[in-house]
């Protein structure tokens, strides 16, 4: 199975590059296309209804993409983000992988965080990089590695989320409930490579951050 990596058009960098595969499938949405043209990566497919960009630009996007497909700005429903990431989950992949879904538009940051939610639904694990945060939310027992980032943090998503035991955190939780508002799974610091989030009910925001 295969990693689908959505290019959308937020706050985008270097860093967004190193985390490309050679099987990975690239979806563009947006100005994401375009960043990954400039860059030497042709999108698999190509989405939105790329008012973020030039005439000029669009023409590039639609010449280098094997699969194109374009939208009115104003009568559509969903965000270009979600649009994409729709069609990713219809492909059954064995994960889904958003970059430059965070940026300056804290709504549309927002929003595209409660669409990991949906990767919940369909049972494919999710999740959102940028430079310095990955997140992802659970719904069961997971295991997380340490990797690049010195905190994680946890916080509902669900109105509440009950039964957290963390395992291999230096500050640990036995059967707690976290309530929307609630901030005491913020800042945790594993203190192995790799610890255990266990959880009975609820959806659980696990935000691992670089200081």
């Amino acid at each position: 199975m295969t990693r689908i990596m959505i290019i959308t058009g937020g706050t985008l960098g270097d860093w967004a590059l190193q985390e490309i595969c050679a099987d990975d499938i690239l979806v563009g949405s947006d100005r994401g296309a375009l960043f990954l043209i400039q860059n030497g990566h042709l999108p698999h497919i190509s989405m939105g209804d790329f008012d973020s960009v030039t005439t000029e630009e669009l023409a590039l996007i639609r010449a280098s993409s094997q699969e194109f497909i374009d939208c009115d700005p104003i009568y559509k429903d969903l965000t270009d983000t979600e649009m994409a990431f729709n069609w990713a989950l219809d492909q059954n992949p064995s994960q889904i992988l958003l970059v430059g879904a965070l940026g300056t538009r804290f709504d549309h940051s927002l929003a595209n965080v409660h669409l990991l939610r949906k990767g919940i639904a369909h049972g494919i694990p999710c999740a959102i990089m940028d430079a310095n945060n990955l997140i992802m939310v659970i719904d069961r027992p997971t295991r997380v590695r340490k990797g690049p980032y010195t905190h994680t943090s946890l916080l509902p998503l669900s109105l509440e989320v009950t039964g957290i035991t963390l395992h291999g955190f230096q500050y640990p939780l036995h059967q707690a409930t976290l309530e929307i508002g609630m901030s005491l799974g913020i800042s945790n610091i594993l203190l192995e490579p790799e610890g255990l989030i266990e959880l009975t009910s609820g959806l659980l925001l696990v935000i691992q951050s670089k200081d």
